[in-house]
């Protein structure tokens, strides 16, 4: 079959660019009400029900009948056994990736993860005890396709943190089991494994089973509904975030071969259908290559199908006046990934305030940072890079404020509370505070 792919092109000296840009930007990060429904019942039964609702999911939608959970939970045995399966190959290949990931968040937590304090002019103790969370729960995706990279993004930041035990869950269709993502499990120090998957995965995880142990946050992707379900959770426990469709946005000035940035825009667009991809260049003769490029690569992609369909409808080349007007656009999108494809990356990079991750220069190829760069792959979509930051070792820290008042503090900081409280109608607070003072004043107000 031939697939052909057609982005929109787009240029923003058109009068119709405004209008069109938001048509092609538009994403509904909304699931559909039957979603959101079925997955309210999930996670009702299991949260009533527990390991007997979990059985029965997957077995009805990973077609997986086992007895009990215990056949579901992998032993540590068998993800060494899993890594001592795979290619050797990819044993050195996934421990050279966990090596890089492991040493970039480990100079996170350095940077920003350690606790502190200092004492003011009184003596007064103030500062921030930074403490790992006691147990997470990571959800690998595994239907259409297997991502040992996901494990390793997801696991390693929690064990640099201090998590105590990480919970993985991952679907395993038909019971079968990806050597990659077990040993990815085994390499990234994963506590415990269980094989389900879905929104019955997240409850379990939420609200704890006879089997699998409740976490205090829930991080990694899954489809509609495992999103409906990690929304839905959110409060019981934490979340990473709700991840939308995958997303790259080149910024070119027309330096790199255009085969390397098509395929670029491919990498995202083999996902699935709703991946976007964009290039933004104010050549418009480097965008008809590019142009021409993408026809002639994509029979020859496997998933050549959702690449022309992520492309066609979701995909644009837009022609800029300039780089600077480029950026512009580039922070009104906020993308996933950003891909900053000039002779001079370090130029355009002060001016680009909204990414996940931002790659510079032709030879930073976003499948780089998704696999062994070092920096975290789960990053903020849809736009939300406005507000959100790239998972890390943070997402799996917590802050605790530390205060110990001196007694001559108490005096200087106890008239000021009395006051505000006295102010706020709470004489409690203004008493408590006031019976510190060296001289406590008699009670004010209502007694």
């Amino acid at each position: 079959m031939n697939f052909v792919a057609n982005p929109a092109f787009l240029s923003t000296a058109s009068s119709t660019f405004e209008a069109e840009f938001k048509t092609r930007l538009h994403w509904s990060a909304e699931a559909d009400a039957a979603i959101e429904q079925r997955v309210a019942d999930i996670l009702a039964d299991v949260q009533q029900r527990g390991d007997t609702a979990v059985l029965a999911y997957t077995a009805r939608f990973d077609g997986l009948q086992v007895d009990s959970m215990r056949e579901l939970e992998l032993t540590q045995a068998e993800l060494k056994a899993a890594f001592e399966l795979i290619p050797a190959a990819q044993r050195e290949a996934l421990q050279a990736a966990a090596r890089r990931v492991r040493s970039f968040h480990e100079a996170q937590k350095k940077a920003g993860g350690e606790s502190w304090s200092y004492h003011d002019t009184d003596g007064t103790l103030l500062g921030q005890k930074i403490t790992p969370l006691d147990r997470v729960g990571i959800y690998v995706p595994g239907g259409k396709a297997a991502y040992p990279s996901s494990v390793l993004m997801n696991a390693i930041p929690a064990h640099v943190a201090g998590v105590a035990e990480i919970i993985m869950v991952v679907p395993t269709p038909k019971g079968d089991r990806n050597a990659l993502v077990l040993a990815a499990a085994y390499v990234a120090g994963v506590t415990r494994v269980f094989t389900v998957g879905g929104a019955q995965a997240v409850a379990a995880l939420a609200y704890g089973t006879q089997s699998i142990p409740r976490v205090d946050k829930i991080t990694g992707p899954g489809n509609a509904y495992v999103a409906a379900a990690k929304r839905r959770v959110f409060g019981t426990v934490g979340i990473d975030m709700i991840a939308g469709p995958s997303e790259i946005l080149v910024l070119a000035d027309g330096s790199t071969p255009p085969d390397w940035v098509a395929m670029d825009l491919f990498s995202q667009a083999e996902h699935d259908e709703l991946a976007q991809s964009i290039l933004l260049c104010p050549d418009p003769d480097y965008i008809a290559q590019v142009q021409a490029s993408l026809r002639r690569l994509l029979p020859a992609m496997p998933r050549a199908g959702i690449i022309a369909k992520s492309l066609t409808d979701r995909g644009a080349l837009i022609h800029t006046r300039s780089m600077e007007e480029a950026c512009e656009i580039s922070n009104r999108i906020a993308p996933e990934h950003l891909e900053v494809s000039s002779r001079d990356p370090h130029r355009w990079e002060p001016l680009l305030k909204h990414a996940g991750a931002i790659f510079l220069g032709a030879y930073t190829s976003e499948s780089l940072g998704d696999y062994c760069a070092g920096p975290n792959h789960v990053l903020p979509t849809s736009g939300t890079a406005r507000f959100s930051s790239p998972l890390g070792v943070y997402d799996f820290q917590k802050r605790s404020s530390l205060i110990e008042v001196s007694e001559a503090g108490a005096q200087t900081l106890g008239r000021i509370a009395a006051e505000l409280a006295y102010g706020e109608g709470l004489q409690a607070h203004a008493r408590a505070a006031e019976l510190r003072l060296a001289s406590p004043p008699p009670m004010r107000g209502n007694p």
